[in-house]
């Protein structure tokens, strides 16, 4: 080892370093200074100098004791690590927490020697325990990750699920809203239609009046054979009603009448016509009749009885009447293709012809 003191020749030494300076101070070949003259640093055969040969054992030793001293300031590097479970378990027991500070701070440099020398010992141990360590940081992380995954998954499925509950939904919303649409439409398309009708059933009766009218003002006149010409004659009898034209006649046959053959005179006015008694009587009947409608029977003086069918209305139902007084209305009850007057007569309970009837009475038809 190099002396402190100076040389014979007056050349200064670098003085050997402290015990405190190996971490900082490494002589080699490239740093040494050149001393010329024959007192130079001597460099050793085959290797490293004595002074390095002892900082190789500091170094070797500080790795034993878990640190590795640097030539040179270096900062820090911040690893951080998953959540592991008890160190030891992870390597296997508690094997490598026992034992004294000694045995510890040695067995780093022997297990060292031992692989050197190629002699399996500690340090193989602590190689497989460090496996068994690393597998498990593995099989920890791939867990979390696969766990993370499942989570971001079954969010994305219950997102799905919800923004499909809500189209739905809203879909469910719209189909309503044009359904109460057309219902509103439907409804205000019903009363329009309501409202038509009534106007139109109102226009209806009014021309059913006004035609009313003017037929009772037509009494006593008529255009020719089948008009009403003439209402009433001498003896005291009228004809049935007025502005009337003959459809049917007694006797007719066919699939309309039930007996298979006509047994009155029908003659067809606008609903709301006045009838009229054809001569003076009693009325004995009055009300619904079937087939008939609406029905008054008059039976006159001499027996006879006269049947007034199909009416709208019945102005007398019971009483004596006067020939040519209005006793009720054309109209179209019953059964019947429209409105008319069916006209029967019947004498000892047997229908006769109401034409011939009503001639042999002095009265045109």
């Amino acid at each position: 080892m190099a002396s402190n003191s100076p040389s014979p020749e007056g050349i200064d030494v670098p003085e050997t370093p402290t015990a405190g300076a190996w971490g900082e101070w490494n002589p080699t070949e490239d740093s040494a200074r050149s001393v010329r003259g024959k007192h130079r640093v001597l460099k050793q055969r085959g290797g490293l100098a004595r002074s390095s040969t002892v900082l190789g054992v500091g170094v070797i030793a500080a790795v034993g004791a878990g640190g590795i001293a640097t030539a040179q300031d270096r900062p820090q590097v911040a690893i951080s690590m998953p959540s592991l479970p008890d160190l030891p378990d992870l390597l296997g027991g508690g094997g490598h927490a026992s034992g004294t500070a000694g045995t510890d701070t040695a067995a780093p440099a022997g297990a060292a020697a031992a692989q050197s020398a190629g002699i399996p010992g500690q340090a193989d141990g602590r190689g497989h325990g460090q496996a068994d360590a690393g597998e498990a940081l593995r099989h920890r992380i791939l867990q979390q990750a696969e766990s993370q995954q499942e989570a971001v998954e079954t969010q994305a499925r219950a997102d799905a699920e919800r923004n499909a509950r809500e189209a739905a939904a809203q879909e469910a919303r719209a189909q309503k809203e044009a359904a109460d649409k057309e219902a509103e439409t439907a409804r205000a398309a019903a009363e329009k239609a309501a409202a038509e009708k009534a106007e139109a059933d109102k226009a209806a009766e009014a021309a059913a009046t006004t035609a009313a009218k003017a037929a009772e003002g037509a009494e006593g006149g008529g255009s020719g054979p089948g008009a009403g010409a003439g209402t009433k004659a001498s003896g005291g009898y009228s004809l049935p009603t007025s502005s009337y034209t003959l459809t049917s006649h007694y006797g007719d046959s066919g699939s309309m009448w039930s007996s298979g053959h006509h047994t009155g005179l029908d003659f067809a006015a606008p609903t709301g016509t006045p009838v009229k008694a054809v001569g003076g009587g009693k009325v004995i009947s009055a009300g619904w009749s079937g087939a008939y409608g609406y029905r008054i029977v008059l039976q006159l003086d001499d027996g006879t009885e006269v049947w007034y069918c199909h009416l709208s209305s019945m102005s007398v139902t019971s009483g004596t009447v006067g020939a040519g007084e209005t006793i009720g209305r054309v109209g179209a009850t019953g059964n019947v293709t429209g409105a008319h007057l069916h006209l029967e007569v019947r004498k000892g309970g047997s229908t006769v012809d109401p034409l011939a009837w009503l001639e042999s009475k002095g009265l045109s038809v």
